[in-house]
């Protein structure tokens, strides 16, 4: 019996929820609306997104920059010393190339999204947005009429439910009151008439309810064109928002997604062809010819010894200077 009162109620909340049921297709215009919301929530995300790959292009850069002058002085030599330089520009061009990702996920894809939105939705002037409004009307002016005849439907399934009640407790009256010795023969007539007169009842508010189900019946199928029609349109706009989404979500990931970028291929291919490149034969000969017994040298040689010759004094000249008393007796004697 519990199994029996448990898929009842599942049934009946089941029906419930159907989008036939008044109001229920509020769900669908909601749907729009969230839509604008999930736009906003789509830039922020990735604008988070952004910062972290600005935040790790710095960080590379910074890394780099430490340590370029710690290697340049380091030890190590020839191709060991270059792979490690290696590992350091190729932060460089990493760092760039998040930095363009942060750029492209922020000026591209967040200004993509926030264009479409704009053109997508169009607010109303107090509240809410024209495209959800449409769809709201549509959807109650189709429903109306249909709201109106469930409501007669249950308002005529309740008067047959009380009724049919009612003639159910008469008959346990009757049925207890027969061949009962206590009860007046009178008592027993009145009962009976009281069952008689609720079967009537009964029979008059089963035919009206199933007349009143009828009409609903017969309306049905015009009701279920003109709620599809609404939600054909709703399912069409819905259509293109996921259809845009999409294209958004694959922009994102093309921007994200390093492993098939072709600048990202050719650091790593550079980086692997430096490591590589490592060769002990040539860094150990290097070491011999610059740092070893390679080394061009000058050996110890007799050196005879070389008289040098003093430089020859030259013999200064001596001008004497004339003075000025001298100089205007010369004028005076021409």
């Amino acid at each position: 019996m519990s199994s029996i009162l448990k898929e009842t109620a599942l049934l009946e909340d089941t029906n419930n929820e159907s989008f036939w049921m008044p109001r229920n297709y509020q769900r669908t215009v909601k749907r729009t609306q969230d839509s604008f919301q999930v736009c906003n929530d789509l830039v922020v995300c990735f604008q988070e997104r952004a910062r972290v790959e600005r935040q790790y292009a710095q960080h590379l850069s910074e890394w780099s920059s430490k340590w370029k002058p710690l290697v340049e002085s380091s030890p190590l030599y020839g191709s060991l010393l270059q792979a490690w330089q290696c590992f350091l520009t190729s932060a460089d061009r990493l760092s760039a190339l998040h930095a363009s990702i942060c750029k492209s996920l922020v000026s591209e894809d967040g200004d993509r999204v926030k264009t479409w939105q704009k053109e997508t939705f169009h607010k109303k002037i107090f509240c809410g947005f024209r495209e959800s409004q449409d769809l709201d009307t549509g959807f109650s002016r189709a429903q109306k009429p249909w709201a109106k005849r469930l409501k007669k439907l249950e308002k005529a399934r309740d008067n047959y439910h009380k009724a049919a009640r009612k003639e159910q407790t008469a008959q346990e009256r009757e049925t207890h009151a027969q061949g009962n010795p206590d009860i007046a023969i009178e008592k027993q007539r009145k009962i009976q008439e009281a069952r008689e007169e609720a079967g009537e009842e009964t029979k008059k508010m089963r035919l009206r309810y199933e007349k009143v189900l009828e009409e609903v019946s017969r309306y049905a199928p015009r009701y279920m064109e003109e709620m599809e029609c609404i939600f054909d349109q709703a399912q069409e706009e819905e259509k293109k928002r996921i259809s845009f989404l999409k294209q958004a979500f694959l922009s994102i990931h093309r921007h994200l997604d390093i492993t098939n970028n072709d600048s990202v291929k050719a650091v790593y291919g550079e980086l692997h062809h430096a490591l590589m490149s490592i060769n002990e034969q040539e860094d150990l000969r290097w070491w011999r010819n610059h740092r070893g017994p390679g080394m061009p040298t000058d050996w110890p040689q007799f050196q005879d010894w070389i008289p040098t010759e003093k430089p020859k004094k030259e013999k200064r000249q001596i001008v004497e200077k004339e003075t000025p008393l001298e100089r205007r007796r010369g004028v005076s004697e021409d």
